[in-house]
């Protein structure tokens, strides 16, 4: 194969997809950094620092309080290994309940384990409320971003969705295209039994399932079922709300450029209202996190979900979300997929980055992205992974490792100047030079300066 996998999704890839993935992209960093100018001095850097110290810190005893904290709220806390166990475990709860329709709120963990379609293959109803999500859900499609999973999607070809499943009449006014979504999911959300969710944190301390989000979907889904189950890693949980606000006040700045979610629910055990929910179920999912959190790549397990390394990133801007094939996409997929997805090759994701460092720029729990995908490679490497276009560097390295074959080197370097480059029509270095070329070689008089001057 001379193409890596995600080469060859871009070079098909629509040009008004490319265009509206740039544009959302390039808005989302700008609508960060103005949002975080105004709002600090430093753009947040003091609070970037702190939440990458609290992150994982105590992560065990925070756990273990968490646990008792939930159960003494009367929340039901489950474990599972991995995803096929966060499956059966969720399927069981709702077979208990005898329910038949469930409704969900946006969960990249959810998807992480594949959920919704193993419910629907097991007879029972998923929607999902988030209006992204539902985009994407009902043309059968994956996220394309963490936090936009329909950042790929134009109006035009939403509301032609929208009018070919029934929920709205052809119209591709925004407010009308929200305004179809939310009488259809009215009817949804009142038919509900069970409501799952993800976490965006958990408070060990409180022992309550916080939960982010700017369209009020969460509580109206909570409103109507019986039961609650939320899914969450480990790595969710933070001590209490005092280390809570840190997070908060960088999570929405930098995911989407507000100031703050519009709704933020602490839901803390089952409700006292009238239609609140009778259960509540947490559980833990693993998934590969121990060995994740025992290893070199723990930093990857900071992550806020923010999307602000993927809105950055300039191959992203280029390829979308689906040329990374895994749940997760971007620099946070390019550590994050290889490790948690074992259904899949990803070896090729690590060299799907130009290492420019603008992830780590504007990442808020200041995770080492770079530093993180160079040690993946490696990983990949040592590992026998076979990537298209691998350029192998042992050549160089045996001609690096030796003065006088480098110093000869540096003299026949002249040569090159003569070389007709446009006569290389053949492998990478033909596809490479069809857009690009090298300067003319000025090099291989230091040594002698060094001597002179040295």
């Amino acid at each position: 194969m001379a193409h890596q996998p995600i080469d060859e999704f871009c070079s098909s890839l629509n040009p008004s997809v490319k265009k509206a993935v740039t544009d959302a992209s390039v808005l989302s960093t700008q609508a960060r950094a103005e949002c975080l100018g105004r709002a600090y001095d430093d753009c947040g850097e003091k609070l970037r620092e702190l939440a990458n110290s609290i992150r994982l810190s105590d992560i065990y005893s925070n756990f273990e309080t968490a646990v008792k904290s939930l159960e003494s709220h009367g929340v039901r806390v489950l474990f599972a290994s991995d995803a096929k166990d966060a499956r059966e475990i969720i399927l069981d709860i709702i077979r208990e309940k005898e329910a038949k329709s469930v409704v969900k709120v946006k969960s990249m963990t959810t998807e992480e384990i594949e959920l919704n379609p193993f419910l629907i293959k097991n007879g029972v109803e998923t929607v999902e409320t988030d209006l992204g999500e539902l985009i994407i859900q009902i043309e059968n499609e994956k996220p394309s971003h963490i936090v936009k999973p329909a950042i790929h999607r134009k109006r035009d070809d939403i509301a032609r969705s929208f009018e070919k499943h029934g929920i709205g009449a052809y119209d591709e006014e925004p407010s009308h295209i929200t305004l179809n979504a939310r009488k259809y999911l009215r009817r949804k959300y009142f038919a509900a039994d069970v409501v799952i969710s993800g976490a965006n944190y958990i408070l060990a301390k409180e022992g309550a399932v916080v939960l982010a989000t700017n369209e009020g979907n969460a509580r109206f889904s909570m409103a109507g079922a019986k039961t609650h189950i939320a899914i969450a890693g480990f790595e969710k949980v933070v001590p209490s709300a005092r280390e809570l606000s840190v997070f908060l006040n960088l999570l929405a700045r930098s995911a989407t450029g507000q100031h703050s979610t519009i709704y933020t629910d602490f839901v803390r055990g089952v409700g006292g209202a009238k239609n609140s929910p009778l259960d509540m179920y947490v559980v833990f999912l693993d998934n590969g996190r121990s060995d994740i959190l025992r290893g070199e790549f723990s930093e990857i397990l900071k992550c806020m979900r923010c999307g602000a390394c993927m809105n950055r990133c300039p191959v992203f801007r280029l390829v979308g979300g689906h040329a990374y094939r895994a749940v997760y996409p971007g620099p946070l997929g390019i550590v994050l997929s290889p490790l948690i997805c074992k259904d899949g090759d990803y070896s090729d994701l690590p060299k799907a980055c130009s290492l420019c460092g603008a992830c780590a720029e504007v990442c808020p729990a200041k995770i080492p992205l770079p530093d993180l995908i160079v040690k993946m490679r490696d990983k990949m490497k040592r590992e026998g992974a076979r990537v298209p276009n691998d350029v192998n560097l042992k050549g160089w390295a045996f001609l690096a490792s030796s003065p006088r074959l480098w110093r000869l080197a540096m003299r026949l370097n002249k040569l090159a100047n003569f070389v007709p480059l446009s006569m290389v029509r053949f492998g990478p270095l033909g596809r490479w030079f069809k857009s690009r070329t090298l300067p003319k070689f000025k090099g291989g008089k230091f040594r002698k300066w060094f001597r002179k001057n040295g």
